[in-house]
């Protein structure tokens, strides 16, 4: 059936299948304006999506979405053919790997399956129309970018954490998607584990009582030791990759190899450092939990190497300071990564020792301990208090998968639980941490209402960073 024939007029959704009677409904194939809203696509339908950026995240989102018989790649862009060896993955990512793979795996059941290849994105969507979605798995620079660019083209999107580089691009996208309605979801894949659900759900029962700090660890450091800043030295650029398209929206620098496909998150410029590549990870349980809004200060201080205004230091240490909500008193939440963690409190184990990576809550009654955004249960100390708790029903749905979800919103169901919407405030939350490392270890007081650091107009330039001329966001 198409909707736009007849005589100009579509029948209500809820009139038409009133007409067709329970049964028939039941039977039918149903086209997408019928059963839904805007880019809706129907449950019997398959969903095209286009892969943007070929490197070895995208691959772990590729060979999820292989899992899913109703999803169909159709399409890819980057602009590299080729990084031999991607030094994160152990293995040949870019365009040509990466189509390459996709054509095997759908060749088995479709011989001689081929995949759209292209080198800029913005030509992959003029193009391809029959697109219905998007997966952007670029770096954190051209998030936001990307994002807005195929909500504006009606595409659901799939972004990568964090969800944008700096904290008015969050508001943007967030604004895009609300206006857009589209599907959407962030790719903090911890998320849509029952094991912080889990986590969530004996914090909000009281399981060791009213919580008023939390903590949360990486080891994660820097990939570049011994710099103080941006290779002063250019090299050249290897073939096959568009630097000017990588770029994207922020001011030229010149290429040096050190820089991508990897080391690029060490940068200012282009990355978040450590915070920024895990906050929304390891911070994600504390911020669902609690329904932390943005934070009234935030500092974090540098440790190892300082770092500079271009990279980011060898660690840090950060002290987040939230607001009553509700029935939640403040709260404080401690970030740690480079190798620094918290201190054991008196409730745990004498024998007990903290992994390299993890989170922990502090209640009055006892402690939670987990492992962070890698999806252990959660565990309660002291034992006496763990063997008397009660785990309460199940009050948050259990996923189907990260991919899954944003999949089923795409077909008309629930919105996936990372959606732009929490996705943006997880993300701006990380973000301010961040904008206190680049400003030196300098605590912020944060006016969220107007978007600025209180009496801090330096901080101007990172909340909203300049863009190169062509790829502003509208």
């Amino acid at each position: 059936m198409n909707c736009d024939k007849g005589k100009g007029k579509v029948i209500p959704r809820r009139k038409f299948i009133k007409g067709l009677g329970i049964s028939s409904v039941g039977l039918m194939i149903l086209p997408r304006c019928t059963l839904g809203g805007k880019d809706y696509v129907a449950p019997s339908d398959k969903v095209n999506i286009g892969i943007i950026g070929a490197g070895g995240q995208s691959l772990y989102s590729i060979n999820q979405l292989f899992n899913l018989e109703d999803v169909q790649l159709t399409a890819i862009a980057d602009p590299a053919r080729l990084w031999k060896n991607d030094i994160l993955y152990s293995t040949d990512t870019g365009r040509d790997p990466v189509k390459e793979h996709v054509e095997s795996f759908y060749s088995r059941k479709t011989p001689n399956y081929k995949m759209k290849e292209y080198e800029d994105f913005r030509i992959m969507l003029e193009k391809e129309k029959s697109l219905d979605a998007i997966l952007c798995a670029t770096p954190d620079n051209t998030h936001a970018y990307i994002s807005v660019f195929a909500m504006r083209a009606g595409k659901h999107v799939y972004c990568e954490k964090p969800l944008t580089h700096n904290i008015w691009e969050v508001r943007k996208v967030r604004d895009v998607a609300r206006e857009t309605g589209l599907a959407t979801q962030m790719g903090n894949q911890g998320h849509s584990n029952d094991a912080i659900r889990q986590t969530v759900e004996y914090l909000r029962a009281g399981a060791i009582g009213t919580v008023r700090e939390a903590h949360s660890w990486v080891g994660a450091t820097r990939w570049l030791p011994g710099y103080p800043g941006y290779p002063s030295k250019s090299t050249s650029i290897p073939g096959g990759f568009n630097w000017d398209l990588w770029l994207g929206p922020t001011s030229w620098h010149p290429y040096n190899k050190l820089i991508t496909p990897v080391r690029w998150r060490d940068f200012w410029a282009f990355g978040c450092g450590a915070l920024g590549d895990f906050g929304c990870h390891d911070m994600d349980a504390a911020t669902w939990a609690f329904n932390l809004q943005p934070p009234v200060s935030v500092e974090v201080l540098p440790a190892g190497n300082y770092g500079s205004k271009e990279i980011a230091p060898y660690g840090e240490i950060g002290h987040y300071q939230f607001a009553a909500n509700g029935d939640q008193p403040p709260i404080k939440l401690i970030w740690y990564s480079g190798g620094l963690r918290p201190a054991l409190p008196e409730l745990l184990p004498r024998n007990a020792a903290l992994g390299s990576r993890g989170a922990m809550f502090v209640g009055d009654k006892g402690i939670i301990l987990n492992n962070g955004g890698t999806g252990s249960a959660p565990v309660i100390f002291p034992e006496t208090l763990r063997n008397s708790f009660t785990p309460p029903a199940k009050s948050l749905p259990r996923s189907k998968g990260h991919h899954r979800e944003w999949i089923d919103a795409i077909k008309g169901g629930p919105a996936a639980m990372s959606n732009f919407e929490y996705g943006a405030r997880l993300t701006e939350n990380v973000l301010l941490g961040v904008l206190s490392l680049r400003l030196g270890g300098k605590k912020i007081y944060w006016d969220a209402a107007n978007m600025k650091v209180s009496g801090m107009p330096e901080a101007d330039e990172i909340i909203r960073e300049p863009i190169r001329k062509g790829w502003e966001i509208v």
